[in-house]
C-alpha cells in the first residue's frame, strides 16, 4: 500500500509514519501545507492520501483538495481535524472526503489511522469491484439479448406435426454477489423451405461466454444469408455453412469452432433428412410402443464446423413413424451433473429417456419442460453448466 501524507507537524509525522509504515506499507511523509504538497501528490502513484484540515477558515487548503480530487478521482482521501474545527470537515466530505478522525493534543488519534486507513482503502475497492461487476453485467446482458433475439418467436408448424424448442444459457453464476446468466453459444431455428419442407438447425459453439456467442451470432447471420439458395441436400448446406466459418477469423482463431446439426422433415413423405458436424445424434421415441431409436451413430457425424475447409458430411434419412417424437438437442442437456459431484454422474442418455417415457402422453410443451426440469433437479439446484437447446419434433 502506497500512502502519501502531507502533514503540518514534524513530531507527529515521525508518529504516523511509524504506525503505517508497516509490513510492505510504503509511506511518504512531507511536512508542509496541502497547498504547498499538492505538486508532489501525482496520479496513479498513490493508494490513499491523508492530511490534517487546518484549524482555521482556509479556503486554499480546500481548493488545494479539490485539484486533488480532480486528478486523481479514484485515490481516496483521509483527513484529520481538530474537534473545535469539525464544522469544516462537512465541505470536504461533500466533495469526496473518504473518511476522517478527530485529532487531540495527546496525539492519540494516530493509533487510529491505521485501521482507518485500512478499512477505507477496502471500503473502496469493494465499491469498484461492485462497479466492475455492474459494468460487466450489463456488457454480459446486452451480448445475451442479441443472441435471445436470434431465437426464433413462433415456430412454424408443418400440417401434421407440432415442434417445440427453447434454449437456456449456462445456470446462474454468482457474479458481484448476484445471480448472472452468461451469455452462450448455443442457438437453433425452425424455418420453412419450399413445398412440404421444414428446416431445423441447431448449433453450439465450444466453450460459452463473449466469444461462444459471438461465434453463434456470425453463424446465424451466415445461415440467414444463404438458407434460402438451392441445396441438393442436408450435407451440402452443412460444407457451405462451414466453408464460410472456416474463413471467419472469430472462429478460426483461439481453438473455436461449432458443432451444428441440420435437419429437413418433409411433411408429406414423413422424411426426416440431416446431417452431423460433430453434433449429438437425433433420438427417436415411438410412444406407441415406448422404445427409442437413435436415427444414427456417433460415426455419421462428420468434423465440427470451422477446424477443416474441405470437410466432408453426409446426410442420413429417417422415417417418422406415426405418434412418435424426434428430439434434437445440445449436449448441455447430456452433460448436466451436480457441481459437487463428478462427470460420471451426468443426467446422461439414461435421464433424457426416462424422462420422454414419463412424458410420452403429454403435449409436447410439457415434455419439453420436463426435460428441462428434470435435469436441472439432477444438478441438485445448482442449474445445468453448459448451455440447453431442445427441439422436439412430434407427428401427429
Amino acid at each position: 500500500m502506497r500512502v502519501f501524507v502531507a502533514w503540518d507537524d514534524p513530531a507527529e509525522a515521525e508518529l504516523i509514519a511509524l504506525l503505517l509504515g508497516v509490513g510492505e506499507n510504503r509511506v511518504t511523509i512531507r511536512t508542509g501545507p496541502l497547498t504547498v504538497l499538492e505538486a508532489l501528490i501525482g496520479p496513479n502513484e498513490w493508494d490513499a492520501i491523508v492530511f490534517p484540515i487546518p484549524e482555521a477558515d482556509d479556503p486554499a487548503t480546500l481548493e488545494a483538495f479539490l485539484r486533488v480530487r480532480r486528478e486523481i478521482p479514484d485515490c481516496p482521501v483521509i483527513a484529520a481535524c481538530f474537534l473545535k474545527s469539525m464544522i469544516r470537515v462537512a465541505a470536504y466530505l461533500a466533495n469526496g472526503l473518504r473518511s476522517y478522525v478527530v485529532r487531540d493534543e495527546a496525539r492519540d488519534f494516530i493509533s487510529l489511522l491505521p485501521s482507518t486507513l485500512s478499512s477505507t482503502i477496502e471500503a473502496v475497492q469493494a465499491e469498484r469491484e461492485r462497479l466492475i461487476s455492474s459494468r460487466l453485467r450489463e456488457e454480459v446482458d446486452s451480448v445475451r439479448q442479441l443472441q435471445e433475439a436470434m431465437i426464433p418467436a413462433r415456430l412454424p408448424m408443418p400440417a401434421g406435426y407440432r415442434i417445440a424448442g427453447r434454449y437456456e444459457a449456462s445456470q446462474l453464476h454468482v457474479l458481484g454477489g448476484r445471480p448472472v446468466i452468461l451469455a452462450g453459444g448455443d442457438y437453433f431455428d425452425v424455418f420453412e423451405g419450399d413445398e412440404d419442407n421444414t428446416f431445423v438447425l441447431l448449433g453450439d459453439a465450444a466453450g460459452h461466454g463473449m466469444k461462444a456467442c459471438l461465434s453463434i451470432m456470425i453463424m446465424h447471420t451466415l445461415v440467414q444469408m444463404i438458407r434460402d439458395r438451392q441445396y441438393e441436400d442436408t450435407a451440402t448446406f452443412v460444407t457451405a455453412v462451414n466453408r464460410h466459418l472456416c474463413a471467419q477469423p472469430v472462429i478460426r482463431e483461439g481453438g473455436g469452432f461449432i458443432t451444428l446439426l441440420f435437419g429437413r422433415l418433409n411433411s408429406r413423405t414423413h422424411e426426416f433428412e440431416w446431417t452431423s458436424a460433430g453434433h449429438p445424434v437425433p433420438l427417436l421415441h415411438c410412444r406407441t410402443g415406448d422404445y427409442f431409436v437413435p436415427l444414427g451413430s456417433n460415426d455419421d457425424g462428420g468434423m465440427a464446423l470451422g477446424i477443416v475447409e474441405d470437410a466432408e458430411y453426409v446426410s442420413l434419412r429417417s422415417h417418422v413413424p406415426p405418434g412418435s417424437r424426434v428430439l434434437l438437442y445440445t449436449d448441455g442437456l447430456e452433460e448436466a451433473f451436480p457441481s459437487g459431484g463428478d462427470r460420471c454422474e451426468q443426467f446422461g442418455m439414461d435421464g433424457i429417456t426416462r424422462t420422454l417415457r414419463n412424458f410420452r402422453g403429454y403435449h409436447l410443451e410439457d415434455a419439453l419442460q420436463g426435460l428441462f426440469d428434470a435435469s436441472h433437479l439432477h444438478t441438485e439446484g445448482d442449474g445445468r453448466h453448459d448451455d440447453t437447446t431442445i427441439v422436439l419434433i412430434d407427428r401427429l
